[in-house]
């Protein structure tokens, strides 16, 4: 199937997802292009695709700096895990950082951006499963959360979750369902602007996230099928 085809398949079933759920609000799709060509961006970007994600730093510059890429109007999105000794490289490489797990590394993006002079948009990573392998806050780490807010050059648009691995889609909608609960009480008591953004959703699953309130989902077999493995 083409992408284009893989794309109206993706909407439609957004569409539904909102239609059971009663809401209307605008769904981001994110193409993930983790080990895809650079060819992937290109096509995305030609379908209307025009939020790419990327787990790894190195893979991401290699990409981003092919001349058919930095002439395209997308924006850029780290969803992998940031490493501390990558973090001036991703703020001067991303647009948006979605993986914040702690308030040090808020901290950290901090005085990178500074140094470049770039207020970086960021997404806080909210373990909201509960599971001892993945990052991000506690659901109770609300102070930490609400304390980022604060932090000068660091724009905190919204909250990401992931869903737990085989999980049962009641399991999967309490995991989502939190995160929407954690954006409305962070708003109550965030000054300034408010979150906006609930990435939550990938391949599997996204029709689930979209029926919870997802703005952003991410994308990768559903949109360009299997990772090319290496």
């Amino acid at each position: 199937m083409t992408l284009s085809g893989s794309l109206s398949i993706i909407q439609l079933t957004i569409q539904e997802a909102q239609d059971r759920a009663g809401t209307s609000n605008h769904v981001e799709i994110v193409g993930v292009t983790k080990s895809h060509p650079p060819t992937a961006i290109i096509t995305a970007h030609s379908v209307g695709i025009k939020h790419i994600g990327e787990n790894k730093v190195q893979e991401a510059d290699l990409k981003f700096k092919s001349e058919a890429i930095t002439t395209l109007q997308i924006k850029k999105r780290m969803i992998g895990r940031l490493q501390s000794n990558k973090i001036n490289k991703a703020v001067k490489l991303f647009d948006a950082i979605d993986s914040v797990d702690s308030l040090s590394l808020v901290k950290k993006l901090n005085v990178a951006a500074e140094s470049s002079n770039k207020i970086i948009e960021v997404l806080l990573q909210v373990n909201t499963s509960n599971e001892k392998t993945k990052s991000g806050f506690s659901i109770n780490e609300e102070d930490e959360m609400l304390a980022c807010c604060e932090v000068p050059n660091i724009s905190i648009a919204g909250l990401m979750t992931m869903a737990p691995f085989g999980g049962t889609d009641t399991n999967v909608h309490k995991v989502f369902e939190k995160l929407r609960l954690l954006k409305e009480k962070l708003n109550k008591h965030k000054s300034g602007r408010k979150l906006y953004e609930l990435s939550m959703g990938m391949s599997g699953d996204y029709h689930i996230a979209v029926e919870e309130g997802s703005t952003m989902v991410r994308l990768g077999t559903a949109l360009f099928g299997p990772r090319v493995k290496k």
